[in-house]
């Protein structure tokens, strides 16, 4: 069976016993982990009880098809409902999930997690068509969502949230569940018990997070300022971030100034382009923000997100150094950027 995302959460605190396979899966690896984590000691009080927890890499399930089913087929030693997890998992495995999602032996619950998988996905299709199976989709919290989640982990110390502050968090957090849990625990034991978080407090604890790291490179890319940018990459490279993941994130920043400039051509004023943007562009960024929708036409926008994804495709495909890719891509559109803020004085 499909589960929305919006169904997410109340499926997972409660899964009917007649669903023997879940299939967690999408962009959020942290909220994939997160949730398989829950469903996992829903049904096994210890999640590190040997006799009724099963790990399975996807690579063993490949070579060995038959151990999916043996696994949970199993009796525990100590009694009790068992767990299988498999981790990582991708078409290559399609069979013998396939196979258990028509065919479940046993009685215990089976969790598959797996990264972002399109419509046509052979495992993802099995668990959508199996009555006795669920797909569940794992997406970057944003809005409501992010916000619920700030709101979970700072009230479990009675900490309130000021709206500057909100605004912060919902900006440079949400790309990974895992990373915004972490950043919210460090938060909230900087607050201690009690009181509210000021910006000031947010930034102090969250304004080294990677996510801020990427928000920087892209704002300085689609500025032209050329010493920040080569500062920020070399941060992102201490940080280890993935040149395939600084590339996505300037690219969606050029999308989003695309939105705003294609608005501006509509007729739109820019304050209203802008405040359509969603997730909003936070308050402090935005006299920059502006200031790029004005410094660059619509179609160099095009021509910049263009360059952002072949330089992404050279990196899988070209056998070259992604560090070297991006960082000439970065430039480029760096220069530009100075180039375009030049002819307009």
């Amino acid at each position: 069976m499909k589960i929305s995302a919006g169904k997410a959460n109340h499926f997972i605190s409660s899964p009917p016993e007649s669903v023997r396979a879940i299939l967690l899966y999408g962009p959020d690896m942290g909220l994939v982990r997160e949730r398989a984590a829950k469903l996992t000691i829903s049904v096994v009080d210890d999640p590190k009880d040997p006799f009724r927890i099963s790990d399975i890499p996807a690579t063993e399930l490949k070579d060995d098809a038959a151990r999916l089913s043996d696994e949970a087929a199993a009796i525990a030693f100590t009694g009790g409902r068992r767990v299988v997890r498999i981790r990582d998992a991708t078409d290559s495995i399609a069979a013998p999930l396939t196979d258990f999602c028509k065919h479940p032996c046993g009685d215990a619950l089976v969790i598959v997690e797996a990264a972002n998988l399109t419509p046509r996905s052979k495992i993802r299709k099995a668990f959508e068509d199996a009555e006795c199976a669920a797909a569940i989709p794992c997406y970057a919290d944003e809005g409501r969502a992010l916000r619920d989640v700030i709101s979970e982990t700072l009230g479990q110390s009675n900490i309130r949230v000021s709206a500057d502050a909100m605004s912060f968090l919902l900006e440079n957090l949400g790309s990974d569940r895992m990373v915004s849990r972490s950043e919210l625990e460090k938060l909230r034991l900087y607050m201690g018990e009690g009181g509210e978080v000021t910006l000031d407090d947010a930034v102090a604890c969250v304004g080294d997070s990677a996510s801020m790291t990427l928000d920087d490179i892209a704002f300085a890319a689609a500025s032209g300022n050329i010493d920040r940018l080569t500062h920020l990459m070399d941060r992102a490279r201490r940080e280890g971030l993935a040149a395939i993941s600084i590339l996505r994130a300037v690219a969606r920043h050029f999308q989003r100034l695309h939105l705003a400039s294609g608005s501006v051509d509509e007729g739109k004023s820019m304050d209203t382009a802008i405040k359509s943007l969603r997730p909003p562009v936070f308050f402090k960024q935005a006299d920059t923000f502006r200031g790029q929708v004005r410094n660059w036409p619509s179609g160099r926008l095009g021509l910049a997100i263009l360059s952002l994804s072949e330089a992404e495709v050279q990196c899988k495909t070209t056998g070259m150094p992604t560090d070297t890719i991006c960082d000439q891509t970065l430039l480029r559109l760096g220069a530009t950027a100075r180039a375009l803020s030049k002819n307009r004085r």
